[in-house]
C-alpha cells in the first residue's frame, strides 16, 4: 500500500504506539516476517498503531481486536461498515467548528461533550443502531478537539476532558477512514474483556497485548479511558492469562508496559510476573503529565515468548 493511502489511527489516544512502531519491529515474532503467521489478535486495540502497522506490513489473513471502551468499539464498527455515512457527520462538525468564532469554539465544544454524555445508546456485539453512526462522529469530533487527544472518563462514566484550543484540528480525514475501513474488512471486532480472545488463537496466531500501564508513580493520575483502574492485582491476572495463552494456544505474544525501574531500579514487579520470558527495553517519549517537565525520555517493557 502507497504512503499516501496508508491507514493510521483515526483517534489521538493516550499511550499510543506511533513513536514505537521502528522499534517494535525488532521484536516481531520471526514466524510474522516469514509469513507463518496467519492471524493477529490484539485485546486491548486503543488506537490500533500496532494493528494497522502489521495488516499493512504482512501477509494476515485474518484479525480479532477488541477492547472494554464501547465507545472505542463501535467507532471502529461505524468505520467497518458505514464509512460513507460517517463521513457526512465529520464534514458537518468540520465545516461548523471551521466557522465558529475561536472565543465561542469552547462553547461549541462543551456543548457537544455535554450531548455525548447524556445521550445513551445500546452498543450490540456484534451490529450498531442508526443512532451509533452520529456517536462514532461525535467521539472523534470531541478526540480531535480535546487537550492532548484523551479519552477520559470520570467514576460517573462521563466524558470529562477540556477544550483543546486547537486553530485547524482535522475532523474530517476522508481518505484515512476510508483506508481504515478497508483494513479493518476481515476483522473481529468485539466490546469484551481481553481473556474472551481466547478461542481465537491457535499455534499461527499472532497476540499483542498493550494494556493500561502500569503507574510508575503512586501520584499518577490518569484514569483508564474505560471508566475504572487497572491495578496490580490486573497486572497479575493478566500475567497469568499470559502464560496459560503460551502454554495450551502456543501462540506467539507480545506485550508491552511501562518500566518501573525510571523511578525505582529496585522495583522488579515485571521481572517477576513474567519470570521465564524475555524482557526489552525501548525508549519512548512520555508525553502526558501536568508537570510538563516530566515529559521526555523513559523506557518501555516489551515482553515476549519467543526469541
Amino acid at each position: 500500500m502507497s504512503t499516501v493511502n496508508k491507514a493510521k489511527p483515526f483517534l489521538k489516544w493516550a499511550g499510543g504506539k506511533n513513536q514505537l512502531l521502528k522499534q517494535f519491529e525488532n521484536y516481531y515474532p520471526p514466524e510474522l516476517r516469514k509469513g507463518k503467521i496467519e492471524r493477529y489478535v490484539e485485546p486491548f486495540i486503543g488506537g490500533g498503531a500496532v494493528f494497522f502497522e502489521i495488516m499493512q506490513k504482512y501477509n494476515i489473513r485474518s484479525s480479532y481486536i477488541s477492547d472494554v471502551n464501547k465507545n472505542l468499539i463501535l467507532t471502529y464498527r461505524v468505520i467497518q461498515q458505514q464509512p460513507d455515512i460517517l463521513l457526512e457527520f465529520l464534514e458537518q462538525y468540520q465545516k461548523k467548528y471551521d466557522s465558529t468564532h475561536e472565543e465561542k469554539r469552547a462553547d461549541m465544544f462543551l456543548s457537544m461533550r455535554k450531548h455525548f454524555n447524556t445521550q445513551q445508546i445500546e452498543i450490540n456485539d456484534r451490529t450498531f443502531s442508526d443512532n451509533g453512526i452520529p456517536r462514532a462522529a461525535l467521539l472523534i469530533f470531541l478526540n480531535k478537539t480535546c487537550f492532548n487527544g484523551l479519552f477520559r472518563l470520570n467514576s460517573k462514566g462521563e466524558f470529562n476532558v477540556p477544550f483543546g484550543k486547537y486553530k485547524k484540528p482535522t475532523i474530517l480525514d476522508s481518505d484515512n477512514i476510508m483506508s481504515a475501513s478497508r483494513i479493518l474488512q476481515n476483522t473481529e471486532i468485539l466490546n469484551s474483556d481481553y481473556q474472551n480472545c481466547f478461542e481465537s488463537v491457535d499455534e499461527k496466531t499472532f497476540v499483542y497485548f498493550d494494556p493500561p500501564y502500569r503507574p510508575l508513580t503512586k501520584t499518577a493520575s490518569f484514569t483508564n479511558y474505560a471508566g475504572f483502574k487497572f491495578t496490580d492485582r490486573d497486572q497479575v491476572e493478566l500475567a497469568h492469562f499470559f502464560k496459560k495463552m503460551d502454554n495450551e494456544k502456543h501462540a506467539r505474544l507480545m506485550l508491552s508496559n511501562s518500566d518501573p525501574k525510571n523511578e525505582n531500579p529496585e522495583d522488579c514487579f515485571f521481572e517477576q510476573i513474567y519470570n521465564g520470558y524475555r524482557l526489552h527495553r525501548v525508549h519512548a517519549s512520555r508525553m502526558i503529565n501536568s508537570n510538563a517537565a516530566k515529559r521526555g525520555q523513559i523506557n518501555e517493557l516489551v515482553i515476549t515468548n519467543y526469541e
